[in-house]
């Protein structure tokens, strides 16, 4: 399944790099500073995820790219309205006299609404951008479809849910057949609903729809990153209509409780409001993540022991 790790010490800004099982590819959440994450992790990257774009959370952008040019690879940065416009600024802020113009493509993936995502392409060395289509989702490879909610965090605050692809598998001990490709047919039947698929096994021919008892489909895992967002009951609507039943969410818990005011006027989080909405979502596991560099470990086990309170709390 999955693996998130954080990659941000205490007092350093919020990266979290997710890991995709059996695959050499990596995905980025955010690009605040990070002194965990190693250049091989970053040369990984396929495709990077922005929340927001103030400083904590894109920071580290230009450290990313520097360790990504030269490769030649594709790499998808998806985030809010205006992150094209950013990301143009940031690039060409740099000489590129040197660049071969194959050395990296950049496919910039700005969320404008749920059901609009516009897409744009910029290479070196002048970095100028083109908007190549519109489209109604926003990332899906062989691995993962990735869905997301656009929060207040009195700016668009984007928080992304990775889903991995459903799998099929076979019960071998439910059948009496001799192994063969039909597995690999009736299975792909399956998934693309071919009921009315034949299906040969040694020289009889089944109908496909006879022989899906033999297979099960087992859910993808589900892996949430909820960055900065005011506690407001918008923003839960929006968390609870993408994240519920997740199987892991890693959620923004800038400040205690005693400091909730600071969280309203700076339209964050605080400890026992995201153990809340974990909850009220019923998410399996759920770990508070990203807090105010004014604490300092003492105040980080406060946070965590009022989060786990509320989210484990029985009614």
């Amino acid at each position: 399944m999955l693996q998130a790790e954080i990659k941000s010490l205490l007092k350093e800004d919020i990266s979290i790099l997710i890991k995709i099982p059996n695959s050499a590819k990596h995905y980025l959440c955010d690009c605040g500073e990070a002194s965990l994450l190693t250049v091989k992790e970053v040369q990984s990257v396929s495709a990077i995820f922005i929340s927001h774009t103030h400083i904590d959370h894109f920071s580290n952008f230009d450290g990313i790219f520097r360790h990504q040019i030269g490769s030649g690879e594709k790499i998808v940065i998806c985030g809010p309205k205006n992150i094209h416009h950013q990301i143009e600024a940031r690039l060409k802020s740099y000489t590129w006299n040197l660049i071969d113009e194959n050395a990296i493509e950049y496919e910039i993936r700005e969320i404008i609404s749920k059901e609009k995502i516009n897409i744009y392409k910029i290479r070196p060395p002048h970095w100028n951008l083109e908007l190549a289509t519109t489209q109604n989702f926003l990332f899906e490879d062989e691995s993962v479809n990735v869905e997301f909610a656009i929060l207040d965090h009195k700016t668009d605050s984007i928080a992304y849910l990775f889903k991995e692809k459903d799998s099929v598998t076979f019960n071998e001990n439910a059948s009496e057949f001799k192994k063969g490709k039909w597995i690999s047919e009736l299975k792909l039947a399956f998934e693309n609903s071919g009921s009315n698929k034949e299906i040969q096994i040694e020289e009889t021919v089944y109908k496909a729809s006879d022989l899906f008892h033999f297979l099960t489909r087992n859910a993808g895992y589900k892996l949430g990153v909820i960055m900065d967002h005011a506690v407001c009951e918008d923003n839960y609507e929006k968390i609870k209509a993408v994240f519920y039943g997740a199987d892991m969410v890693y959620i923004e818990t800038f400040y205690k409780d005693e400091d909730q005011e600071f969280a309203k006027i700076n339209y964050h989080s605080f400890a026992s409001a995201s153990g809340k909405i974990m909850k009220e979502c019923k998410v399996q596991e759920a770990i508070p993540i990203h807090f105010s560099r004014r604490y300092v470990e003492n105040d980080q086990l406060e946070i965590e022991t009022a989060f786990y309170k509320v989210f484990k709390e029985i009614n």
